[in-house]
């Protein structure tokens, strides 16, 4: 029975969404729900974010939240042993095509690490790992990734966005700035978080 218990942990873990840029570990009392939007209001912990199909939702901010911001990178920015998120579209022929790639902070390295569906796009697939290799071509390049179980590769184009986490604050979650987040959802509908990525310097999240 414990061997069972622990293999659906196991399961678990590796479909909740990435933190991508924002994967949280899932809670007992909680399920983690995507919420992308810009902001309507602060009020003390409680982040209120107007949702991209015009819905409300209030969201009690962690009182050590993280708040991150973003700006953009190059191919060249990223490295062998940095640990990367990439949504992409996999083609019939298998091959997986970036739509986006975030760099991470060394403070969210592990964040979401896998691979998994991504429901953004059809055919989406989300990874999160660490980089092996970076091969630059004329028209963009491929990224060799590495993951616990597992590894992969994703040709990025040249016109995909490449975006690098910055650290930030609170100050970043004003009016109708962009966010993105993984809130927990408990029971009675409460929403919690621990981390935001906001727009930054006319960054937005790509989410």
């Amino acid at each position: 029975m414990r061997r069972i218990l622990l293999s659906l942990v196991a399961i678990v873990a590796l479909q909740a969404p990435p933190a991508g840029a924002q994967a949280q570990a899932p809670a007992v009392d909680g399920t983690p729900t995507r919420i992308s939007g810009t902001v309507a209001k602060l009020d003390g912990n409680t982040l209120t974010v107007t949702t991209k199909d015009g819905q409300t939702a209030n969201v009690m901010l962690a009182p050590d939240v993280a708040v991150f911001g973003l700006a953009k990178a190059t191919l060249a920015d990223i490295k062998p042993g940095d640990f990367v998120a990439s949504g992409g579209v996999r083609t019939p022929d298998g091959k997986i095509h970036a739509v986006e790639v975030r760099i991470f902070p060394e403070s969210l390295r592990g964040a979401g690490e896998g691979q998994r569906p991504w429901d953004v796009k059809p055919e989406g697939v989300m990874t999160n790992a660490t980089v092996g290799t970076v091969i630059a071509s004329a028209d963009g390049g491929l990224i060799k990734v590495t993951y616990k179980g597992g590894e992969s590769e994703y040709t990025v184009g040249p016109d995909v966005p490449i975006l690098l986490y910055v650290p930030g604050d609170t100050s970043l979650l004003k009016p109708g700035a962009a966010v993105f987040l993984v809130a927990l959802k408990k029971p009675d509908g409460t929403l919690t978080a621990n981390r935001v990525t906001a727009e930054k310097d006319g960054v937005k999240p790509p989410f």
